[in-house]
């Protein structure tokens, strides 16, 4: 029988949470708050809200980041997943060594390093810096987020049902994308929406990566905080929180819909033989 958690346990559990969440609530709380200090509640309001309707700058800005972030996380989770195809599916090649290496390399070098190296090969190509500079940088980086989760998936994958697919002359292409694809969604679900998180959040890296028209709204945030926090600031910062949430619970929702009905073809299966 698995015993009681100890009140250490849930002291820590709760300190730790509260550490965590506390100051997202209390944004979010004060995201209503009528008076313009953001440290004294006179009152529940939503004006602060219709006045960022009224923001360009921040609704653009919020505009770069989003779209920066679906196009960067779908290419990185499509890059890799094909890298960690490779590394679990080939075996032993001439430069896996060197293949895996550059892979996992964003995962341990700073990001000042990663922005200004990017940075300088821009320079090197004469690209100008704007929105697909940070985009090709924030994929770049996220490639290898999403090549750990799948690679992981892929790991503890069995590959009888493609084994059986080939003797029945189905080719690879299909077998990809009707066995191998569907069994391993969850994973690449999973990675994109990681890739995505990480480039909402960005700051280091589209600093220097940015250009004229492609301020992200990490950098917007930042340049206005220094001058003091807005209950403006709040108000995005929460329909952020929101809008996370809400693609969490959603594909949440899906993955266990996956694995429901991944279930029931097994037990289908097994009824017949």
């Amino acid at each position: 029988m698995p015993s009681k958690p100890s009140w250490f346990n849930l002291t820590s559990l709760v300190l730790g949470f509260g550490f965590l969440y506390l100051p997202i609530v209390i944004m979010i709380v004060f995201s209503f708050n009528e008076s313009k200090l953001v440290t004294v509640w006179t009152g529940f309001s939503l004006k602060w809200y219709a006045a960022l309707l009224s923001n360009e700058q921040l609704l653009e800005a919020a505009w770069v980041t989003l779209r920066v972030g679906l196009i960067s996380a779908t290419l990185a989770t499509v890059l890799g997943t094909l890298a960690a195809l490779v590394l679990v599916r080939q075996g032993r090649f001439v430069g896996r060594t060197l293949f895996s290496g550059m892979i996992y390399a964003p995962l341990v070098l700073p990001e000042v390093i990663l922005g200004l190296s990017l940075l300088l090969f821009f320079v090197a190509v004469e690209q100008s810096r704007g929105f697909w500079t940070i985009t090709i940088a924030h994929t770049t980086v996220s490639m290898c987020y999403v090549a750990i989760v799948v690679q992981s998936r892929l790991s503890g994958y069995d590959r009888s049902l493609e084994e059986a697919a080939m003797d029945l002359g189905c080719p690879p292409v299909r077998i990809f994308f009707r066995i191998t694809l569907p069994q391993i969604f969850p994973g690449i679900l999973a990675g994109w929406m990681l890739a995505f998180t990480l480039s909402l959040d960005d700051l280091v890296i589209a600093s220097f990566n940015s250009g004229p028209g492609s301020t992200t709204l990490p950098m917007k945030i930042y340049s206005q905080v220094r001058l003091g926090v807005t209950p403006e600031i709040n108000a995005i910062c929460t329909m952020l929180v929101v809008f996370v949430t809400i693609g969490v619970i959603l594909a949440s929702l899906l993955i266990k819909r996956q694995r429901l009905k991944r279930m029931q073809e097994e037990r289908l299966a097994a009824a017949h033989l």
